[in-house]
C-alpha cells in the first residue's frame, strides 16, 4: 500500500528535486517546508536516488607516508577514516589523496628531505591505483577522466599537494609532479614559507607577523607555473593577503580545498565574506570542510573541562587512555559523555550551515565539499567515508535540488578543473 504522501513524493522527486518546476526557484530554506511533508522513509529514499546519480567528490583526504604498503592497505577496511571499502559503502565516488609535508627549515637539506617524503605519498597513491586495485579505483588526470572512470563503475583517485614547501626553489618540479598526477597545489601550509604568508603562524619557525605581506616574488612565479602546466591553485592555509594576491595573479580559477566559513565559525583558517566574493569573481570554488573546530567554535569552558578530566586520570596521550583500568576507563568515558552532552560536537547539520551561507551569499556555483579525513576532519554523522550519504541526506532535507546537489558535490570542482585545463592550453599555445 502506498504511503499517503506518495503523490507529493513523486512530484517532488520528478520535478522539484530534479531542479525543475516552480519549487526550484525558491531558496532552499523555503523548499525545506515542502520537504518536511515527506515521511522519513520517503525522504531517505529520495536522497538515496540523488546520491546514487551524482558524482560525489571529496577534495581533501590525508594519507600517511606508508600508504599503499602492507602496513596501510587502502583496499582493506582499516583504522583510517578513508579507504576503498568505506568509499564504496558510503557512495563516495572520488577523493583527492593528499601529498603533504609540514613546513620546515628553508635549507637545501630541509627541502630535500621534504621532497623525498612527498614522493613517498605520490608513490603510495600510484601504487594503489596502478598495482594493487586497478579494478576498483583509477587515477584521474582530467575532469573528463573523472566522469569516464565513474561511468565505468570504479572509484576515482586524484592527487592534491598540500604545501609547496617540498619543491624548494626549483619550480621545474611543478611540471614533474603534474605528470605524476598532481592536480592542485597550495603555496603554504601552517607557517610562512618561501612562497608566501600563511593563515596560521608557527612561532618555532620564527613567524612573528607577516613576512611577505602576501605572495613572495617566488610565490608569484609559482602561481604562473601552476597556471601554465594546468594545476589548480589551492589557497587553503594561505593568509588572506596571500589568497587575494593569488586571485589577482592567477589567470585560472582557484580553489580552497578545505576551508570553511568565518561568519559561521570564527576560525583563522576559515574564509571571510571578502574572500568569498573574490572566489566568486574569480570563478573559483570554496570547498567547505567538515573539520569540527572549523565547523563549530566551542566555548573555552569545554576545553577547560576536558583538560581537567584528563588531568584527573593523568592522561597525556591516547596511549594513557588505553592503559586505564576497566573501572577508570568507564569513569573517564562517562565524564567525556557528560561534557559532550553539555557542549555537543559539530554535526552534519552544523556543516551544511556553512554550505547554506555560501549559497546565500555568492550562489550555488561556487561551493563544494571536503572532509579533511585523517587530517583532523570529521563531524558527527560524517566521521568517515562510509557515512558520506548523510551529507546528501541533509542537503535534501533542506530543500536543495538534485542539480544543486550535483554542483556542490563535484560539478563545481569539475568546472574549475576544466577551466584550469583550458587556461593551460592557452598559455602553452602562447609560448610556441
Amino acid at each position: 500500500m502506498q504511503h499517503k504522501s506518495a503523490p507529493l513524493f513523486l512530484a517532488l522527486g520528478a520535478l522539484f528535486l530534479a531542479g525543475c518546476g516552480e519549487g526550484a526557484d525558491l531558496p532552499p530554506a523555503e523548499r525545506g517546508a515542502e520537504i518536511a511533508e515527506l515521511g522519513e522513509e520517503e525522504l531517505v529514499a529520495l536522497a538515496r536516488e540523488i546520491h546514487d546519480r551524482v558524482i560525489t567528490i571529496d577534495t581533501h583526504v590525508d594519507i600517511p607516508f606508508n600508504f599503499g604498503t602492507e602496513a596501510v592497505d587502502p583496499g582493506e577496511r582499516g583504522r583510517f577514516q578513508n579507504d576503498i571499502p568505506k568509499m564504496e559503502e558510503g557512495g563516495l565516488d572520488a577523493a583527492f589523496f593528499i601529498v603533504y609535508h609540514g613546513q620546515g627549515e628553508r635549507t637545501p637539506e630541509g627541502y630535500a628531505n621534504a621532497y623525498e617524503r612527498a614522493m613517498q605519498k605520490f608513490d603510495g597513491v600510484r601504487r594503489m591505483t596502478y598495482e594493487l586495485y586497478p579494478d576498483r579505483i583509477e587515477l584521474a588526470y582530467t575532469a573528463d577522466d573523472v566522469e569516464r572512470i565513474h561511468a565505468e563503475g570504479k572509484l576515482v583517485a586524484l592527487i592534491g599537494v598540500e604545501n609547496a614547501y617540498p619543491i624548494g626553489e626549483d619550480l621545474s618540479i611543478v611540471a614533474d609532479w603534474y605528470e605524476l598526477g598532481a592536480r592542485y597545489m597550495s603555496p603554504t601550509h601552517n607557517g610562512h614559507n618561501q612562497f608566501g604568508d600563511a593563515a596560521v603562524e608557527v612561532a618555532r619557525l620564527g613567524d612573528d607577523g607577516p613576512e611577505w605581506g602576501g605572495l613572495s616574488p617566488l610565490g608569484e612565479e609559482l602561481v604562473d607555473e601552476l597556471n601554465r602546466v594546468g594545476i589548480m591553485v589551492d589557497v587553503s592555509h594561505a593568509a588572506k593577503s596571500t589568497m587575494l594576491d593569488v586571485v589577482a595573479r592567477s589567470r585560472a580559477p582557484i580553489i580552497t580545498s578545505h576551508s570553511s566559513i568565518r561568519a559561521v565559525a570564527d576560525h583563522p583558517r576559515n574564509l571571510d565574506d571578502e574572500q568569498l566574493f573574490a572566489i566568486r569573481d574569480n570563478g573559483g570554488v570554496a570547498q567547505t570542510t567538515a573539520l569540527g573546530s572549523f565547523v563549530k567554535v566551542q566555548p573555552p569552558e569545554r576545553a577547560q573541562e576536558i583538560a581537567a578530566l584528563r588531568e584527573r586520570f593523568e592522561i597525556t596521550s591516547n596511549a594513557d587512555i588505553q592503559a586505564l583500568s576497566a573501572e577508570d576507563r568507564a569513569a573517564f568515558d562517562r565524564g567525556m559523555a557528560e561534557i559532550q552532552e553539555r557542549y555537543p560536537p559539530a554535526s552534519v547539520a552544523d556543516y551544511i550551515d556553512h554550505i547554506d551561507y555560501v549559497v546565500d551569499l555568492i550562489g550555488v556555483d561556487y561551493v563544494g565539499i571536503s572532509s579533511d579525513f585523517d587530517g583532523g576532519g570529521g563531524v558527527v554523522g560524517w566521521n568517515d567515508s562510509s557515512e558520506t550519504f548523510n551529507v546528501t541526506l541533509e542537503m535534501v532535507r533542506r530543500g536543495y535540488t538534485e542539480e544543486e546537489i550535483r554542483k556542490i558535490w563535484g560539478g563545481n570542482l569539475l568546472r574549475v578543473m576544466r577551466d584550469v585545463e583550458r587556461v593551460a592550453r592557452e598559455i602553452q599555445a602562447e609560448g610556441r
